[in-house]
């Protein structure tokens, strides 16, 4: 009875604190955009069905610096730009897809999601280490990741329809601010600096040889040149120098990690793929960990110590963002009354991405350099391994489709491949075990890096 009442009294609390912390962040965007009418996309009727850079940023601040210091599009970004034009003049209809929404599916679903994580943290309080872990795995893993994606379709867009209208918000691209930085929460670290300052400069800049780990972390620009560097900085190839450093020398964790994996003469490739995904798996990890202790530095002190040059607003932005997530995250340990809610949410935020979880596999090989039946190269890759698979990731899978069109909403991606199938792989057969061991087994380079030629189709 006693424990029963205790429940009720943290399910209580949670909702108090979820729905202040909701009219706390509408206050605060209002505030800080200092009751601007933003018109960026609100004078736009439809999305664009043309250009690969305004499909791009169209969710990017309108007075923000440019989106990264390197001036052409990466050839990567441009092969996507060419699919893109021949895919809409053969098949017009896909023009329709982009201008579709998800909200009437991922609205409701991120904060069933948000206030499933938040509650999941609260009850870890009650269980053991191992418990935690379980709930963390399953459904745990899979509750971030959708939070993922759902904010992933707010930043490019198509998360709401164009007409949508919800007062006081003045405007679509104000309610897309608000809820890209709120909605972000729960996390332990959390996606939005990602987001906000990475992901789409990434859709520019993937595979570019001059976004390099060490000019990511010494830019003077507010963007990152291409986010995704730093995640696949534990696990391929890349080219050019190392960051971040410190008096001179480099303090990568995802680099060192990843210079331990054995290389291709050492056991068999399962033996070999086995170990190097361990040593992943640990990189990140304590990365991640690392991660979570620098938001309370920045919190404190009000600057992100790893990227010195970035303008003013970046670290203001920054330390406005750690400081209100680690009130949520403190609060929600107190009511718990143990440190295993924030365990929770950080098994929970990086289990997804690393071995066995099969999530990972859609991970690991997103931009790989494989090569096509002509032997020219391919810089992004879906995983298709059924409509479980679909589910379970969100539509995460569908990243080819994505990087092609990334306008459309999560739920219409896997609907390219039936409109214009001559363009993506054939068939939902992927077994995931084997397309991890093949990751890590043999590491491509990022996204064609080391090519000189890239396939049309």
């Amino acid at each position: 009875m006693t424990r029963n009442i205790h429940m009720r009294r943290h399910i209580f609390l949670l909702l108090l604190l979820y729905t202040a912390t909701m009219q706390y962040g509408h206050a605060f965007a209002v505030a800080g955009h200092g009751g601007r009418r933003s018109t960026h996309l609100a004078n736009d009727a439809t999305k664009s069905s043309v250009s690969f850079q305004h499909a791009n940023v169209a969710c990017d601040d309108d007075d923000d610096d440019d989106s990264s210091s390197l001036s052409t599009a990466s050839p990567a970004a441009l092969w996507h730009k060419n699919r893109r034009k021949e895919m809409i003049q053969k098949y017009p209809e896909i023009i329709q897809l982009e201008r579709s929404s998800s909200q009437i599916v991922a609205l409701p679903l991120l904060f069933l999601v948000n206030f499933s994580l938040a509650a999941m943290a609260v009850l870890s309080g009650s269980l053991s280490i191992l418990q935690v872990g379980l709930l963390a795995l399953f459904p745990g893993s899979i509750l971030s990741l959708w939070q993922l994606q759902i904010l992933h379709d707010c930043l490019h867009g198509s998360l709401f329809s164009e007409d949508f209208k919800f007062n006081p918000f003045r405007s679509k691209k104000e309610l897309e601010k608000i809820l890209l930085f709120w909605a972000s929460m729960p996390s332990a670290f959390g996606y939005y600096l990602y987001l906000k300052y990475g992901h789409l400069t990434h859709h520019r800049n993937v595979g570019n040889s001059d976004a390099t780990l060490a000019k990511l972390f010494d830019s003077r620009q507010k963007d990152f040149e291409d986010g995704d560097v730093l995640f696949v900085a534990h696990r391929m190839k890349l080219k050019g120098d190392v960051g971040p450093k410190i008096y001179g020398h480099e303090v990568s964790i995802s680099r060192m990690g990843f210079r331990s994996w054995l290389g291709l003469d050492r056991y068999g490739s399962r033996l070999r793929a086995a170990i190097n995904a361990t040593i992943f798996a640990s990189s990140f990890l304590f990365e991640r960990a690392m991660l979570i202790l620098n938001d309370f530095v920045v919190a404190l002190i009000g600057k992100n110590l790893f990227f010195p040059n970035k303008p003013a607003a970046f670290h203001d932005e920054c330390a406005t963002y750690c400081r209100c997530a680690v009130v949520v995250r403190m609060a929600l340990v107190i009511l718990a009354g143990s440190w295993k809610a924030l365990l929770f949410l950080y098994l929970a935020e990086t289990l997804w991405s690393i071995p066995p979880h099969p999530a990972a596999a859609m991970f690991v090989t997103n931009h790989g350099s494989i090569s096509d039946a002509t032997g020219n190269c391919v810089p992004s890759s879906s995983t298709y391994a059924g409509r479980w698979y679909s589910l379970l990731t969100l539509g995460t899978n569908f990243h080819c489709e994505h990087h092609d069109f990334p306008t459309i909403p999560l739920q219409k991606l896997g609907i390219l491949r039936e409109i214009a199938p001559e363009y993506y792989k054939s068939g939902s057969t992927d077994n995931v075990i084997e397309v991890m061991e093949g990751a890590f087994a043999d590491p491509d380079f990022y996204a064609c890096l080391d090519s000189n030629v890239l396939t049309k189709a």
